[in-house]
């Protein structure tokens, strides 16, 4: 008998087989399940046939839940996505719903044009995202959501749906297949929709959320969380505490998902997805993302020129043996000093998470221009 699947072998089977199936949506894909994950909501927005009502029911096939998929018009009614009103309840004097295969039954689900929402829907639809509270009547019943994907391809122009807006903590910008040849790949897709599926039980829902729960945060993180805000407030970026706060959980589900116990550098990368409010805002959290993340770098480029430099300055020719021997003097010094402030780097690259190794390789070239001083010495112009 085979040994049954691990929950994290389960996902990542998943998580492959979606890849499979939908071209060039890998992001997008990753994006749902951190969703998923964290019980977060996503919103997708793009042109019509961008797959993103594929995805969610590609994703829907693969959980053991029930799924709701409704496209909204400004004339949908309540009774379309929460049930209609029970004649019965009624005629007892209590105003109920049938929510019966209905949004309020959902565990997953997907809504098309959501901002199209009117009045009538939109408070029912904030409790639910939110609270996870279906309220009808004089009643208030827990629904199982687990996360919802909205669709749009327009952002709301109307102030009363800016609440709902914020409700998607992950936000994606979906296009048409860019690459030749991955549209070649979509394009010669075999049909897989009778192709065996990996289903994930709840059970193993809940241990990898468990998992998610138990990666660490560390100070360096919220260091950098810190760093990041301040330089998107400058350029007129604002996100929520709100956010930043929710932010973390989807960066520690990340952390998870490439097999770490720890959050670090690299999951910052999905803030891209979090932080902006206007499409164009993404290319200012981008900049300040590559900003962050060279902060280090650029440091580390500063000491090692500026160490051959001295280097080079070192060796010139000098007019007397003692000039050149406070010369000397004086390089060895300061690239003591850059060699000091590398090995600090390093160290806080460590506490980043960052690929400290490399910065072996900038050392040993500062080593390097202290050896050829010491070979170089007596060579002075009298």
């Amino acid at each position: 008998m085979e040994n049954p699947l691990t929950a994290s072998e389960i996902l990542a089977t998943l998580r492959s087989e979606l890849k499979a199936t939908l071209i060039e949506r890998d992001e997008v894909i990753d994006g749902c399940l951190l969703a998923l994950l964290t019980r977060q909501h996503v919103l997708l927005l793009g042109p019509p046939g961008t797959a993103k009502s594929m995805l969610t029911r590609e994703l829907c096939r693969r959980l053991d839940g029930n799924y709701f998929e409704w496209l909204l018009t400004k004339f949908t009614t309540p009774e379309e996505l929460f049930g209609p009103v029970s004649l019965p309840a009624l005629e007892e004097g209590r105003y109920e719903r049938i929510t019966t295969h209905k949004l309020p039954q959902a565990e997953v689900a997907f809504l098309d044009e959501i901002f199209k929402s009117n009045s009538a829907i939109l408070n029912a639809l904030l409790t639910l995202l939110n609270e996870r509270t279906f309220y009808h009547g004089d009643s208030a019943e827990r629904v199982p959501l687990e996360t919802l994907i909205g669709a749009s391809n327009e952002l709301p122009d109307e102030d009363e749906l800016s609440a709902l807006y914020d409700r998607f903590i992950l936000r994606f910008t979906v296009d048409y297949v860019q690459d030749d040849q991955r549209f070649k790949a979509m394009m010669t897709l075999d049909n897989q929709a009778d192709l065996p599926v990996t289903t994930l039980p709840k059970e193993a829902l809940e241990t990898l959320r468990t998992a998610c729960d138990a990666v660490k945060v560390d100070r360096s993180i919220i260091a950098e969380l810190t760093e990041l805000r301040r330089t998107l407030n400058s350029k007129g970026v604002i996100a929520s505490d709100r956010r930043y706060r929710q932010s973390l959980a989807v960066l520690k589900a990340a952390a998870f998902m490439d097999d770490r116990a720890v959050v670090d550098h690299r999951d910052l990368t999905w803030l891209e997805h979090i932080l902006w409010t206007e499409p164009q805002e993404r290319t200012s959290v981008l900049q300040a993302l590559s900003e962050l993340n060279a902060g280090l770098d650029e440091e580390v480029r500063k000491l090692v020129r500026q160490a051959k430099e001295i280097g080079k300055y070192a060796r010139r020719s000098w007019p007397s043996r003692a000039e050149g021997d406070r010369a000397l003097l004086e390089a060895h010094s300061k690239l003591g000093e850059i060699q000091r402030r590398l090995d600090a780097l390093q160290e806080e690259a460590r506490e980043r998470g960052r690929d400290a190794a490399k910065l072996e390789h900038d050392k040993q070239t500062v080593s390097e221009v202290q050896r050829d001083l010491l070979a170089s010495e007596g060579t002075w112009q009298s």
